[in-house]
């Protein structure tokens, strides 16, 4: 069974929901069982390294025709799976094409100009695929639950938001946005597992107790950014992501089926490659 990638999509000016998405939900998942037993999920990293392989192809075809722009933006609650879902789905990539781009606090210079001016610096060039982890959908986000400017302000962010996206898409730039939905449990348990486990204590963020606190203002927040941003050009897609191997599934099928939509194609060979020879 095909995967369709349009019943994760958001669809533009929708009334959305988050807690009547199941964030252990596998939909359109052919291979699902009733409990996500561990034949399913065998199965489903299976999957995930075929959907690897072809991906590591289209990113290849993207880096040699050299046309078009990709942006991929990625956010999640904290613990929401973001840097597992590029380690995982990016895996094997050809690092000369694909560009990781980490937003975190903005620093005093970004501070001194608009919230939008240290995005736009790291918008992909021709033929290069760029990763947002996190994003200007921060300063919806975290700027509106933490009550970090007015909300007169952060209220029009939102059409700025879409007008920036929609001159990127005019000028080249194919827009994905992914939404890794986990449930408050899931996150409970992955933040006790940075304490519990020596090597992930590194990982462990005291602060993200404080905006655990106020889950269902971010959830909130999260509704409104979405609805009001997911457009026919700069969709969003909102990946169940408590089963990881699920979410690497959901996330490389809407990569690879976007780019294969570019119908890219390499460059020609030089005309007269059939007469060359390498010498000994």
């Amino acid at each position: 069974m095909a995967f369709d990638i349009d019943e994760l999509r958001v669809k533009p000016n929708s009334n959305l929901d988050l807690s009547k998405i199941d964030p252990s939900g596998t939909p359109e998942w052919s291979n699902a069982d009733e409990d996500g037993g561990s034949s399913n999920k065998d199965a489903g990293k299976a999957r995930g390294l075929e959907l690897n392989q072809r991906l590591e192809e289209l990113q290849e075809l993207l880096y040699a025709e050299g046309k078009h722009r990709v942006l991929i933006v990625i956010q999640a609650m904290d613990a929401g799976g973001k840097d597992g879902t590029i380690k995982h789905v990016f895996e094997g990539v050809n690092p000369s094409g694909v560009k990781v781009a980490a937003f975190k606090a903005p620093s005093s210079l970004e501070r001194s100009h608009d919230y939008l001016w240290r995005i736009h610096q790291h918008a992909p060039a021709d033929g290069q695929l760029t990763i947002f982890n996190r994003s200007h959908y921060e300063d919806v986000l975290v700027v509106r639950v933490m009550d970090l400017v007015d909300k007169d302000r952060w209220q029009k962010r939102y059409e700025h938001i879409a007008n920036f996206e929609q001159m990127m898409v005019d000028e080249g730039t194919t827009i994905i946005k992914l939404f890794l939905h986990i449930s408050k449990q899931e996150q409970q348990e992955r933040l006790q597992e940075r304490l519990d486990r020596p090597e992930k204590n590194w990982k462990f963020d005291s602060g993200d107790l404080v905006h655990r606190e106020k889950w269902n203002d971010y959830q909130k927040a999260f509704e409104t950014a979405l609805e009001k941003t997911s457009t026919k050009d700069a969709p969003w897609y909102v990946i169940p992501a408590n089963r990881k191997w699920y979410r690497n599934i959901a996330v490389s099928e809407i990569v690879i089926q976007t780019l294969e939509s570019l119908q890219m194609e390499y460059p020609p060979a030089p005309a007269d490659i059939t007469e060359m020879h390498i010498p000994d």
